[in-house]
């Protein structure tokens, strides 16, 4: 039988890059300077999970689902995805400003790319004093008002930007411009698909002096240049009950705190479940066998398994996410 499967983290070293995953979640990113990204549960073309616990342990995400089939991810999730898992769940954590982008819809990144279109969302999980996250513009603007602003480097003055507070949460549309500012560590969920058109890179040079490729035409032809009147996601969470944060037809989440135990029920849903323990820590007791989990830790919940109980040890919170 098919039991909560965690994978070995994939480090990535950016530019922007921190050091807060190891001292928060003990992450070891050696031999790396930092670790700006942490790959929890990838699918992405030679970024592909591997199974780090019990029985599955070594193979890849796609090897299992191979096997496995809709008992793993879903029936309907399997004839829609095949072997390519739908969701990318990553940790970051930030020293700098990430370069200001935006990321094509599926369309246009299947007729470009041959590839997924990216939205987003993210869980701020720990933000320094006067953290800033960039989503959306302030102002309704055209190309041309965006071009003058681009062009004289004086963009930041039409975007919105957020003070960014343990516990917010931004849902990220393909076509929405963003970028995440300094001293933050975040739970990123999205769809799989590593595609980003750079706007702007603050003039920054990498170590060999060089600038990051800007992609100036490209997210011309994908930003949404319309203010809207909210962008953060309010929500507020229930003790021991699962508050939705985002549903979207690429992915639904959910936040729970919790300090007894819960019986869950997955009867209703036709779909794997990740968990992404955010603070504290618990147990998953399943019908063959308990799995600990700790803050850090990325779990996906196997289709198959309809029932499952969650016991914390003291106060825990988990974001789960699923496809609906």
């Amino acid at each position: 039988m098919l039991y909560p499967l965690k994978f070995k983290p994939i480090f990535k070293e950016r530019i922007w890059g921190g050091k807060r995953l190891k001292n928060l979640f003990n992450k070891d990113f050696s031999p790396l300077s930092n670790s700006g990204e942490s790959w929890e549960l990838s699918g992405v073309k030679e970024n592909i999970s591997v199974v780090e616990n019990g029985f599955l342990a070594g193979n890849s995400l796609n090897e299992i689902i191979e096997v496995y089939m809709g008992d793993l991810v879903g029936e309907k999730v399997f004839k829609m995805c095949g072997t390519e898992f739908p969701l990318l769940i990553k940790l970051l954590d930030t020293d700098s400003y990430l370069s200001i982008q935006v990321h094509p819809d599926d369309n246009f990144a299947g007729k470009h790319h041959n590839s997924l279109g990216k939205t987003e969302m993210w869980v701020v999980l720990n933000a320094e004093k006067d953290a800033e996250i960039i989503t959306g513009f302030n102002r309704d603007v055209d190309r041309d008002t965006y071009l003058e602003y681009l062009n004289s480097k004086r963009l930041k003055e039409i975007l919105n930007v957020e003070k960014a507070q343990k516990g917010d949460v931004f849902y990220i549309p393909a076509g929405r411009i963003h970028a995440i500012g300094a001293g933050i560590t975040l739970l990123e969920i999205q769809q799989t698909s590593d595609l980003t058109y750079r706007v702007y890179d603050w003039d920054r040079k990498d170590d060999k002096g060089q600038s990051r490729e800007l992609h100036t035409d490209k997210a011309l032809e994908v930003l949404d240049f319309k203010k809207y009147d909210s962008y953060k996601t309010n929500y507020s969470p229930e003790k021991n009950q699962f508050t939705e944060l985002v549903k979207s037809p690429w992915f639904t989440t959910r936040i729970m705190k919790f300090n007894r135990e819960r019986e869950i029920d997955y009867s209703f849903l036709d779909s794997f479940i990740i968990y992404s323990c955010i603070e504290g820590s618990c147990k998953i007791n399943y019908p063959t066998g308990t799995e600990a989990v700790q803050a850090g830790n990325v779990v996906l919940i196997p289709a198959d398994l309809k029932n499952i109980t969650l016991t914390p040890t003291g106060n825990c919170t988990i974001v789960e996410s699923y496809i609906t």
